[in-house]
């Protein structure tokens, strides 16, 4: 069942942290727990056999999935769904940029979020199967200026796991902002569509340290993932200056 959610932040500060944000949305009816089955009524044991039969040989224990510690966001809905592009990639090389902290973080970037201004990967930093990503756009003067953290690990099963974008670390815009005269951009998006499932434009906010908050109606399914993405317009030129990112489960 499809459900129309709104988002309110306060201060935003708990939605672009770290942590896991659950919308909770009311449904008609209550739920029931139905009472434990009796225990089955005691047999006889059976008599010994005149001679014993073979053991049963012992069935293989069940595939245990992969535990993943974050919301999977972008480009694989699932660890399931990691592992299938694996398996479709190897040995032929399908869509190899999965490979790459870098180049899954630009795809994510200039394909996904379309900010096509905000074009090369400024630094990278591994840390077992993490990654953080600093990406950003050249400055007429020719220097680099960043404009998002983005934070990566590795999803999937075995060797030659894929990137997964997960989130972003951020000081300027979580919750509680510094800038001079900044005009904010909120979205809500699915995997599914390059489109927002939800936005909302021209937030005014600025100052030192100052809180803001915004209200986001979006519609979704009860226990699908979706990426917050708040951005503030460059003031050197028409693309995106600085943004961040966190994942929600609706429902």
């Amino acid at each position: 069942m499809r459900r129309v959610r709104s988002l309110w932040w306060v201060g935003l500060a708990a939605v672009l942290a770290a942590t896991v944000i659950v919308l909770v949305g009311t449904r008609p009816g209550g739920t029931t727990a139905a009472a434990p089955a009796p225990p089955p009524a005691a047999q006889p044991p059976a008599a010994p056999s005149a001679a014993p039969s073979a053991a049963p040989s012992a069935a293989p224990p069940p595939a245990v999935e992969v535990a993943f510690r974050y919301l999977p966001l972008w480009p694989f809905d699932s660890v399931a769904d990691a592992a299938e592009w694996q398996k479709e990639a190897n040995p032929g090389g399908h869509q190899p940029w999965h490979l790459s902290a870098e180049l899954t973080a630009l795809a994510f970037t200039n394909g996904y979020l379309q900010f096509t201004t905000v074009d090369r990967a400024l630094s990278t930093k591994v840390r077992g199967d993490q990654a953080w990503v600093t990406v950003g756009y050249r400055l007429p003067n020719g220097a680099d200026s960043a404009a998002a953290v983005l934070h990566l690990t590795l999803i999937g099963r075995g060797d030659q796991r894929p990137w997964e974008v997960v989130g972003s670390e951020d000081t300027t815009l979580s919750g509680r902002i510094t800038g001079v005269d900044e005009s904010l951009r909120v979205q809500v998006r699915g995997t599914a569509s390059t489109a927002p499932l939800g936005e909302v434009a021209g937030i005014a906010a600025g100052g030192q340290n100052q809180p803001w908050s915004a209200t986001v109606p979006f519609a979704a399914a009860d226990g699908t993932v979706r990426t917050l993405v708040v951005s503030t317009a460059s003031h050197i030129n028409e693309g995106i200056g600085r943004f961040a990112i966190t994942g929600v489960r609706v429902g």
